[in-house]
């Protein structure tokens, strides 16, 4: 893990998953979101100390484990005010949610409950429900609604750096995943637009490196979203009769060179593959229909 200077006061922290931070006076310090576990931010913690640079707050930009997981450690030894997009809040209070929307409201198995998919409750203390300035003394910064990935994400604007948590993904990582994690195809797409327009002089995103240039990456992140959605729909359009969802998902991973190996990853892809489809439903250009107690996808146009 490498602690990164880009400004004066603006820093982040490279590792699998980024962490932003900002010092925003002598006695007041933010951290963007808090890694996996405990170890990642007992690092975390060692680097500030070691730079002498204050910790008072935590941002988390959205609730999935790998963006939270450190927090708890980081209120258990320290002092901090914590905020968090409404309903992603939800989500850091009662962290189950998460593998239970994961596994259609089932209760899920313990094996199903990893680290992964569930980190420790968080206590939020300002729940912020729209993008904009938020002010607490020393601490200022501008936020930025970036939904798709997750339900009501939010980045973070400070000195014209932009820490956009997962609204995209270095060009590694996007082709890494092959398809990536999404819950509305439409708002991924409508959020990569936006960060286009942004006035930044640099960006960081939740998996990857920054970059003073980063929209040849945002077009790329929107490159692949749109490969995955024509290839979904060639998948469907040749099955005249439609295609049994379930038997859509492992053409579509096989197509995209994708082993799922386990269970709960299964059900990411799935899930990302539901919100393409969703995209794709209103659309009108394909739709759900039961047939013999299958849940089929078809074509619904020519």
């Amino acid at each position: 893990m490498e602690l990164h200077q880009l400004t004066n006061n603006v820093y982040y922290f490279q590792s699998s998953v980024n962490i932003g931070y900002i010092r925003f006076s002598e006695r007041e310090g933010m951290l963007i979101d808090a890694g996996l576990e405990s170890q990642t931010m007992k690092k975390v913690l060692r680097k500030l100390d070691e730079n002498d640079l204050p910790l008072t707050h935590l941002f988390i930009t959205h609730a999935h484990a790998d963006h939270y997981g450190g927090a708890d450690h980081l209120q258990k030894n320290r002092k901090v005010f914590t905020m968090a997009p409404s309903f992603e809040s939800a989500i850091l209070a009662e962290p189950m949610l998460e593998p239970l929307y994961l596994f259609h409201g089932t209760n899920p198995m313990a094996e199903w409950r990893n680290k992964f998919l569930e980190g420790k409750p968080v206590q939020v203390d300002m729940v912020l429900t729209e993008e904009g300035e938020v002010e607490l003394g020393d601490t200022k910064f501008t936020t930025i609604a970036l939904p798709g990935h997750s339900y009501h994400q939010f980045g973070v604007i400070i000195n014209d750096i932009l820490f956009a948590s997962d609204a995209y993904f270095g060009k590694d990582i996007i082709h890494k995943h092959g398809i990536p994690y999404i819950v509305d195809a439409q708002l991924t797409i409508e959020t990569l637009e936006k960060i286009k327009k942004l006035p930044c002089s640099g960006a960081v995103p939740g998996h990857g490196s920054y970059e003073a240039d980063f929209i040849a990456t945002i077009e790329e992140n929107i490159m692949v979203h749109h490969q995955v959605e024509a290839m979904l729909r060639d998948l469907i359009s040749i099955e005249k009769a439609g295609i049994p969802f379930e038997q859509l998902v492992a053409k579509a991973c096989l197509a995209r060179k994708i082993t799922i190996r386990n269970v709960p990853s299964y059900m990411l892809f799935r899930t990302a593959v539901t919100a393409y489809l969703t995209k794709l439903m209103k659309e009108q250009k394909v739709s759900f229909q039961v047939k013999d107690n299958q849940l089929m996808v078809e074509s619904s146009f020519e």
